[in-house]
């Protein structure tokens, strides 16, 4: 097994933090799971090398974005089994605290790539989303060598709604449609200022890039 550690700096600034384990005992094992269902309708007949369906516990705010990238709260070791059906490469860590020691062991052992975005979590009126932070988590999430991806922050509402819904105006998304998806992981802990930064944001930078496997529109 060997730990490969990489620092990207932009302007003097820690950008991203991505940790790469790669190991060669690993074998994924794959089970079907259906979106449209709640994980805990088990099937009695369940079989197979997978555990029965029951034992599958999505992470919070758990739900599929596009082909090949998923966005949730943050995952814990009740979520592990879950998360190992989905085959993960990569995830996308959008806080500044350092990701907890049993779920470094989890990317261990499953051969996934931490991409860390430190993010500070705010309050309003005390909004600073950086917008080259956003930026930079954006191309590692349309890069489809990443792919399966999963995005989460902490409760999967704010810092990854902002950048599921940048993800959107880059698919096309007309801002109704980007904001009514925000709306529904945030519910009555919507924030104005999200959607003042989404609506604002400029993808144009972004346009060259053709790694997002056919893009959902609204």
């Amino acid at each position: 097994m060997k730990l490969e550690v990489e620092e990207r700096q932009e302007g003097g600034d820690e950008m991203c933090r991505s940790i790469e384990v790669v190991s060669s005992t690993f074998a994924a094992k794959h089970c079907d799971f259906d979106f449209a269902s709640p994980p805990s309708a088990a099937k009695d007949d369940a079989e197979g090398d997978c555990h029965a369906e029951d034992s599958f516990i999505p992470p919070l705010n758990f739900a599929m974005v596009d082909n090949g990238i998923f966005r949730s709260g943050f995952p814990d070791f009740a979520n592990f089994s879950f998360l190992q059906t989905l085959g993960l490469r990569s995830i996308v860590y959008l806080c500044p605290e350092p990701y907890p020691e049993a779920n470094m062991e989890f990317l261990k052992s499953n051969g996934i790539k931490l991409f860390q975005f430190g993010i500070e979590g705010y309050k309003e009126p005390f909004v600073n989303i950086p917008d080259n932070m956003i930026h930079e988590a954006l191309k590692v999430v349309l890069d489809v060598r990443n792919h399966p991806v999963l995005i989460h922050c902490k409760r999967g509402k704010h810092r990854t709604g902002c950048l599921v819904g940048c993800l959107r105006k880059f698919q096309s998304w007309c801002l109704t449609s980007v904001f009514d998806e925000y709306q529904r992981f945030a519910a009555a802990k919507a924030r104005v200022s999200d959607q003042r930064f989404m609506e604002l944001f400029d993808v144009s930078s972004l346009k060259h890039l053709h790694h997002c496997n056919s893009p959902i529109r609204g």
